[in-house]
């Protein structure tokens, strides 16, 4: 083949790391290693990036990792759990436990985020209280919740909840107006963590 070739790169090896010289095993460590010094020096001279490589492999990991936004995993319109911020919060607990996403947006009549309630704080305010009457989502909610917006890539929403320490995250258009709700074991189940 090296005949035939307008390059050849030579690879030999002197002796085999096999005790009776029969298996190719040095040969197929060094042609290996050729092997990666070719294709980073194609893809250097390509200039291929991660995201040309994601884009080739949109189903592997990379590719899950470069391509999938949150607005592709995140619950929105009736998965959305979300109440106005004058919901008595019975209500409340009510919508959340239907939702099943272990938060609960509160939001103005407009849509826009005003706050969040989850099941921790539920938890917490069960340890203080023993009678919730009259009670409203304003009265116990967490106000400027951490949000992000849907254009976001989902291995960004990842860093940033490991980072706030939260495992859900609102999701809201540029305006502030809720558009979705997404939490840890979405991203799990896409394969992104």
């Amino acid at each position: 083949m090296a005949k035939h070739a307008d390059i050849h790169i030579q690879a030999a090896v002197s002796q085999e790391a096999c005790p009776l010289g029969l298996a190719p095993t040095s040969s197929t460590t060094a042609v290996l290693a050729l092997g990666d010094a070719l294709a980073i020096v194609l893809l250097k001279a390509r200039q291929f990036t991660s995201e040309d490589f994601a884009l080739n492999h949109p189903a592997g990991s990379l590719g899950r990792r470069l391509l999938l936004t949150v607005g592709n995993l995140m619950h929105s319109d009736s998965e959305l759990p979300a109440v106005e911020e004058h919901t008595l919060l019975k209500t409340a607990i009510v919508k959340m436990s239907e939702k099943g996403l272990g938060m609960l947006a509160i939001v103005d009549a407009s849509g826009c985020l005003k706050g969040i309630l989850t099941d921790g704080d539920l938890r917490r305010l069960f340890e203080k209280r023993d009678t919730f009457a009259g009670l409203t989502v304003n009265d116990v909610m967490h106000v400027s919740p951490h949000s992000i917006t849907p254009e976001k890539l989902a291995s960004e929403a990842v860093k940033f909840m490991q980072d706030k320490r939260v495992s859900g995250l609102l999701v809201c258009d540029e305006a502030g107006k809720l558009v979705g709700a997404l939490n840890m074991h979405d991203l799990l189940k896409a394969r992104v963590v």
